[in-house]
């Protein structure tokens, strides 16, 4: 790294282009984003667009930062870059780009290049369209072996992966698909046809990411092809594009999990606050909802002033215990295990564990207090309190995304911050409500 920074400096481009080149395209896009402006527009200077391409190809960034980096470069040399790269990653670049923007490049761009980045551009964000490459080898089901190859050993540069090789008809439906070792280990004069699988699974140009994902994972595919409603082959997603959707959807879930609508280091503090303030002003005020009724027990309190201690205790363990619930309900959704289990029964099973642990937790409390305190009922009573919130927390956890999930709402917007704010009053109610009933008892 140093001979390739002290040649840029020096501006020896023979030493740069010796040492660069040869490091894996994923080193040489971590180089570049290290760079200075300075530096990185005498990189420009130094390789060729198709070289930049394989950087860009790698770059592992921020969809924003796109932006800043083409802005550095001269336009015909990013229409130039953009068309020498798999259509699919371009199509995600132009994807973030002013419509204007994208015009100029697709007017200067290499027609055939242009047509496939273009066709891409049109499908619906976070749909197999929008993933999907159409860099991918296709052959006809009365070709031979022999001629098979033939196609292989000429577009296989161009191709994003050579692993499947898909055949089609004459209107280019997808009828069958089969594996290079298949191809490499056949008779030069067998016929596609008679070695091909015709049981070919796909996935539809509309289908949801997140479901192209789990579907890939099922039957362990290197790439999947995607059709229209019509059996047409459109293109193919290779797993390099679904290990992408995995960290995406991964990490989309935990932003709303935390109650953070986007996770992004890149923010300045007044930006992160703009983001953060919305949820936070909701839960402010359902935390006063809490406070107020608290205010409405204040006679008990009074009476019972000790009955304050506990009330940490019990609202936290009911919000520790739906958030668990809350997090493995969204889980199940998000891995597709709740069309094989049933809602009813996962319920049943989160309200069984809900019930062990209140259980659990309730006779080690009541315990605790008659032990610390030396009062029988009052260790009754939270251990009770405990018992019937912990139950119902970890059910209201499990069903609140159920419901989301049935109104075709993200599950993952039931934020662990809202359950355990909910799950707040909830147990108050019943802490209060118990001790109100138990008063005679506790004086």
């Amino acid at each position: 790294m140093e001979h390739i920074v002290q040649a840029l400096y020096d501006e020896q481009m023979e030493q740069f282009r010796q040492h660069f080149l040869k490091l894996h395209p994923y080193d040489q896009a971590k180089f570049y984003i290290k760079q200075s402006p300075e530096v990185r527009k005498r990189m420009y200077e130094y390789l060729s667009p198709a070289e930049m391409a394989e950087i860009f190809d790698h770059l592992d960034i921020e969809e924003e930062e796109y932006k800043t980096y083409l802005s550095e470069m001269d336009p015909l040399f990013v229409a130039q870059m953009l068309g020498h790269m798999y259509a699919d990653n371009a199509a995600d670049i132009l994807s973030e780009l002013d419509k204007k923007e994208v015009a100029n490049y697709l007017t200067i761009m290499d027609n055939e290049a242009a047509k496939d980045i273009q066709g891409l551009l049109h499908y619906k964000e976070y749909t197999a369209g929008s993933i999907m490459t159409t860099e991918y080898i296709a052959i006809h089901a009365n070709q031979t072996v022999r001629s098979a190859m033939q196609i292989l050993k000429k577009e296989a540069a161009h191709a994003e992966t050579i692993y499947y090789i898909y055949v089609v008809n004459e209107q280019h439906q997808l009828v069958g698909v089969l594996s290079l070792r298949e191809l490499l280990t056949s008779d030069d004069d067998a016929m596609i046809a008679d070695m091909m699988n015709d049981r070919v699974v796909s996935v539809f140009v509309d289908e949801d990411q997140e479901e192209v994902a789990r579907k890939m994972q099922n039957y362990n595919f290197l790439s999947l092809p995607v059709v229209d409603a019509n059996n047409h082959l459109l293109g193919i997603i290779t797993v390099d594009d679904i290990v992408d959707v995995i960290s995406e959807e991964a990490t989309d879930d935990y932003s709303k999990l935390a109650g953070v609508p986007d996770v992004d280091i890149q923010y300045n503090p007044f930006e992160a606050a703009k983001k953060r303030l919305p949820w936070l002003i909701i839960l402010l005020f359902l935390g006063m909802m809490t406070a107020n009724l608290i205010s409405r027990f204040e006679d008990t309190l009074q009476k019972v002033a000790i009955l304050a201690v506990f009330i940490p205790l019990i609202a936290g363990m009911s919000g520790n215990t739906g958030t668990q619930s809350l997090a493995v309900a969204v889980r199940r959704l998000a891995m597709g295990d709740l069309e094989k289990e049933g809602k009813w029964s996962m319920l049943g099973r989160e309200a069984l564990t809900g019930l062990l642990i209140g259980l659990s937790c309730g006779l080690i409390i009541t315990i605790v207090v008659y032990v610390w305190k030396q009062q029988f009922f009052l260790g009754v009573l939270v251990g009770l309190a405990l018992f019937a919130t912990l139950t119902v927390a970890t059910v209201a956890g499990a069903l609140i995304p159920l419901f989301m999930h049935k109104l075709r709402i993200d599950p993952a917007v039931a934020s662990g911050p809202f359950i355990t704010t909910l799950n707040d009053l909830i147990s108050i109610l019943i802490y209060f409500g118990l001790a109100t009933m138990f008063m005679d008892y506790l004086l």
